[in-house]
């Protein structure tokens, strides 16, 4: 005996079919907007941080204070730009022979060329007393930074400054009494001169050129050379 229903059996709407398959339809057409919005600003930000570095630390210029007689650029990267007033030379113009004679050097304190063969020790190293510029030379060679002071500078700057170098490897200082100012950092081709040693840039000055990538002979020691200035 056969229990179907009078009816018969419902056919599926047309309707219906169209309905589902729009919706699957808008349903991708979100999908990929919102991807694509998605990689729009993905490139937007990366094109901002990739201008951002560019311009560098503070997003201006190199503004180096080009003297009379100095070689000075700006180096690629942007080393320079954070540190205002910041004198560069060629390196590839300062010689880097041994001599056991004099050398007259075009600036004071000097940046680089022709040296003696001993170094001045660099190892946080304070000296009371001037010492050679050719030792001295030498040591910049190797790495290391150079603080030297006039009479000018202040006695607790020049305290300060002591115990800065005191406590870092690769750095010396001594007094220099015919420089220009007061307090003049020296590196291997770069040079800062500041008023006092609560300027900003001294830090900065540190932190890029100890054994940095101005060093002619990275790896070199600081210990081992002359460890008293000449009386």
């Amino acid at each position: 005996m056969s229990f179907d229903s009078p009816y018969g059996t419902p056919a599926p709407q047309p309707d219906d079919r169209a309905r589902g398959t729009r919706n699957r339809a808008l349903a991708i057409g979100l999908s990929a907007a919102v991807v694509a919005g998605l990689v729009a600003f993905g490139s937007y930000v990366l094109l901002e941080r990739s201008e951002a570095n560019e311009k560098g630390p503070e997003g201006v210029a190199a503004q180096d204070a080009k003297g009379p007689g100095e070689h000075q650029h700006a180096e690629k990267g942007g080393a320079d730009i954070a540190i205002k007033g910041l004198k560069s030379w060629d390196a590839a113009k300062l010689g880097r022979d041994h001599t056991s004679g004099p050398v007259d050097y075009p600036m004071r304190p000097p940046v680089g060329g022709d040296h003696n063969p001993t170094w001045m020790n660099c190892d946080g190293d304070v000296y009371e007393r001037a010492v050679p510029d050719v030792n001295a030379v030498h040591s910049l060679e190797h790495g290391s930074v150079w603080v030297t002071y006039s009479g000018r500078a202040a006695d607790a700057d020049v305290r300060k400054l002591a115990a800065r170098v005191g406590s870092t490897p690769f750095s010396m200082m001594s007094p220099y009494a015919d420089q220009k100012g007061a307090i003049v950092l020296t590196a291997w081709g770069k040079q800062l001169t500041v008023d006092d040693a609560e300027d900003a840039r001294v830090d900065r000055f540190f932190t890029q050129y100890v054994q940095g990538a101005q060093t002619p002979e990275p790896g070199a020691p600081c210990t081992g050379g002359l460890a008293r200035a000449p009386r």
